[in-house]
């Protein structure tokens, strides 16, 4: 059998489960990490998360997500610095290994992009002593350049290094989300710049799959579906010395209405066959 020890559940990927349902299938697929959605926590509270979190044994890889700081208005700024806020607050309690923060796109309206980074850049530093106290990482989550006018305008890992490098590496990190870097050519050496200042909070793994889908944020496939080289971005990381867990995180309207236990044997298979070093089987030949 595989190593699955670092092999973690991004939530979003079975979408259709409720937290506790999506920790009993990580009990049952030999899960040993999840990536938590801040709407499901909410559902259940950080109370009963915690304890059946601790109960199945399970480490939090991250949780998703903080960010969305670009607002223009001063009640909108405040109004996510306190969503923030709550939200170092839940990671805290639930022990995540970081907060991902996707940082925010263009307020409705506005062509202002120099104006949007610098209110995303304010906004992270005022949370950083916050988190701090908290013991809670933040990780900053490039987008793909076509996310940028809606979500992100954070768009290489380079630009979030220089942000990241502003602060303790414990404070702030980021993350390497093979979705959103596979594209860019300075890869190589931002990954190794990022591994030099031990700044990798999470690896993230999920395929560019082509023709992409009319809603663009459902264009995230399953591994081995598409055009990405994960064998590569795992040596990377690990050259770049991350030993933290590896996160499938896939938005896909066809993954989120299959059946959530069939999503995660295919899962565990791609990660064996696309993303570990060498090409292995999950299951030992009974013959």
């Amino acid at each position: 059998m595989t190593d699955l020890a670092r092999l973690s559940l991004n939530q979003k990927t079975t979408n259709s489960w409720s937290l506790p349902e999506a920790i009993a299938g990580c009990v049952r697929a030999g899960i040993e990490s999840i990536g938590v959605w801040r709407e499901p926590l909410a559902e259940i509270g950080v109370d009963r998360a915690r304890g059946l979190i601790e109960d199945a044994g399970l480490r939090v890889s991250s949780l998703c997500r903080g960010g969305f700081l670009t607002g223009t208005g001063e009640s909108e700024r405040a109004a996510a610095i306190a969503s923030n806020v709550n939200a170092i607050l839940e990671a805290a309690a639930i022990g995540a290994d970081c907060l991902v923060m996707v940082v925010g796109g263009l307020p409705e309206g506005s062509r202002d992009l120099p104006g949007a980074r610098d209110r995303m850049r304010s906004g992270i530093a005022a949370l950083v002593p916050v988190a701090a106290d908290y013991g809670v990482r933040l990780a900053l989550e490039p987008m793909h350049p076509i996310f940028t006018a809606d979500r992100g305008v954070l768009a290489t890992l380079g630009e979030a290094l220089d942000i990241a490098e502003n602060f303790p590496a414990e404070q702030v990190g980021v993350v390497v989300d093979s979705f959103h870097v596979w594209w860019d050519p300075q890869l190589e050496a931002q990954v190794a710049r990022a591994g030099a200042g031990n700044r990798i909070a999470s690896f993230q793994v999920c395929d560019w799959i082509t023709p992409l889908p009319a809603d663009t944020l459902l264009s995230r496939g399953m591994m081995g579906d598409g055009h990405i080289d994960f064998r590569n971005h795992f040596d990377l990381v690990t050259a770049a010395g991350y030993t933290g867990d590896i996160e499938v995180e896939i938005f896909n309207a066809d993954v989120w209405a299959s059946d959530p236990d069939d999503v995660l044997a295919t899962m565990k298979q791609r990660y064996a066959e696309c993303v570990l070093p060498t090409a292995t089987t999950l299951f030992a030949d009974a013959g």
